[in-house]
């Protein structure tokens, strides 16, 4: 029987008592920011040309996978901006009156940042529409057929929403951003280029090779690639001379069951259950999320992901399938495959 699965150290989402360590590595100005180029480039000339109009900043909507840098994104524009921020998020605000409290402590050219909006409520969401065009919400002041309405106005104001599922956003939230803009995963390079960063923060000596190596295991994130240092700081100032090396590095991430792929003990079962009980494939979601003890929810969007842009996993019309690289990853011989990913099994003399 599989080993209980702990919190793994590889998934990108935040683990519980994790944002005090991430406030302290995060950068400070704009210019600070490691990493995608072109949505930098984009939110520095939206921020600049608002305050030579001395404008709020149009509403931002940011989308990508967890760990990129969204929501210090969002912190860097209302510092730049020299605006105050409130932070929510999308399953917090359960009712109107919480968005009212929320928009009416908002001064004039301030930053609303919500995360995962794409999990708002449908009232929350229209009652938040006025508010994003004309800076006005609609209060109701009693229930049934007779029930006034009385229009407040608030202040100009810009929202930052962050989500990691676009397509779960209702076309007239989308329509109501003016700047859209992907993060995209990191190349390994920029990763190491902020390890070396926070190691100077932490306190801690890391080589150019001891980066480069927790880089190339982090999955392109960087919110994986900071909690493998501070894990791999750990094993070093303990079972080392307190300096990150490739051995130092290379040691603690084995411990941790993180491959010289990225790939976690997660990920392995989900490879080696899909070839070693499902033939490679192809098998529902449902069915291979039971097999490993996994919700399918999570399966799909925290695993899957760096599975399927690694190269290890394909999705195909009829389920999961096991790619050719997972086959010799761990390895097993790849079987012959069709166009559409299936397995060609060997003719009988029994088939027709």
């Amino acid at each position: 029987m599989s080993k209980p699965n702990r919190p793994e150290i590889t998934t990108p989402e935040p683990l519980s008592g994790e944002d005090t360590a991430e406030l302290s590595l995060r950068p400070q100005r704009l210019a600070e920011f490691i990493g995608q180029p072109k949505v930098k480039e984009g939110l520095k000339i939206a921020i600049d040309a608002a305050l030579n109009r001395r404008e709020p900043l149009d509403h931002v909507l940011l989308y990508g996978p967890p760990g990129l840098g969204k929501t210090t994104l969002a912190m860097l524009m209302a510092r730049e901006m020299g605006a105050n921020i409130r932070v929510t998020s999308g399953p917090v605000l359960e009712k109107p009156g919480d968005l009212v409290r929320e928009l009416t402590s908002l001064r004039g050219g301030d930053v609303l940042f919500i995360d995962e909006i794409h999990r708002l409520r449908p009232i929350i969401e229209e009652f938040l529409y006025p508010a994003m065009e004309d800076y006005r919400i609609d209060v109701r002041l009693s229930e049934g057929p007779h029930a006034q309405m009385i229009s407040m106005p608030v202040e100009p104001f810009t929202l930052i929403g962050a989500t990691t599922r676009f397509g779960l956003l209702t076309p007239p939230m989308r329509t109501r951003f003016g700047i859209i803009q992907r993060l995209d995963f990191y190349p390994v390079e920029q990763l190491a280029f902020i390890i070396s960063r926070s190691s100077e923060i932490l306190g801690v000596e890391c080589t150019t090779e001891g980066a480069y190596e927790i880089a190339r295991r982090s999955r392109g994130t960087p919110r994986v690639a900071n909690r493998l240092l501070r894990r791999v700081r750990d094993y070093a100032q303990v079972r080392a001379d307190g300096v990150i090396d490739v051995a130092v590095a290379d040691a603690a991430l084995r411990m941790l069951d993180v491959d010289e792929s990225g790939l976690d003990e997660m990920d392995t079962r989900v490879i080696r259950s899909l070839i070693e009980q499902f033939g490679g494939g192809p098998v529902g979601l449902n069915t291979l999320a039971v097999s490993i003890g996994e919700d399918a929810g999570t399966l799909e969007e925290v695993y899957e992901p760096f599975l399927i842009q690694n190269g290890f996993l394909m999705r195909t019309p009829r389920g999961r399938v096991a790619t050719t690289r997972a086959y010799t990853r761990f390895g097993y011989t790849p079987p012959i495959t069709l166009e559409n990913g299936e397995a060609l099994r060997q003719s009988t003399l029994f088939d027709a």
